[in-house]
């Protein structure tokens, strides 16, 4: 577990309803995207599913992935994974914009094009960000001051 920046007490309740393995699956994969973006602002949300989202803004909808806990898995979620490279078809899901790739075992957490797809989607959401910004349009925050950034 990344040491760094551990969980909230909010997250582990969250998991504490589901099997210690699915637990320690999210958890792993949690310090996985953070390896990739230790500046990242995480949000939690649970509906049928509990969800770590991972932006640079703070908002769900500018999230570049998700981290979504199953009873027997977990998929890491792209917000914008139809527009990732994937040439090796590697990314499930047919809709129109999202993508997910399932971990069901310890050893799923080794997949080195992980980082691969992490890396993707940070590259395509900062891009997305400067768009939006470029535009006039930035809802970028600073969270800890909780005021609009220029």
């Amino acid at each position: 577990m990344n040491t760094d920046r551990p969980p909230t007490e909010e997250l582990i309740r969250l998991l504490s309803d589901y099997d210690l393995k699915v637990g320690e699956l999210a958890l792993g994969l949690r310090d996985i995207v953070l390896s990739q973006a230790p500046d990242a602002v995480e949000s939690l949300f649970r509906s049928y599913a509990v969800s770590i989202n991972f932006s640079f803004t703070g908002k769900w909808t500018q999230g570049f992935c998700m981290v979504v806990v199953y009873p027997r898995h977990v998929n890491l979620g792209f917000h914008r994974g139809a527009e990732l490279d994937d040439p090796k078809g590697l990314l499930e899901g047919e809709g129109k914009i999202m993508r997910h790739i399932k971990i069901a075992s310890p050893q799923d957490l080794t997949r080195p094009y992980l980082k691969t797809f992490i890396r993707a989607a940070i590259k395509n959401a900062k891009s997305l960000d400067k768009e939006r910004t470029a535009a006039g349009k930035s809802s970028r925050k600073d969270i800890r001051r909780g005021r609009r950034s220029k």
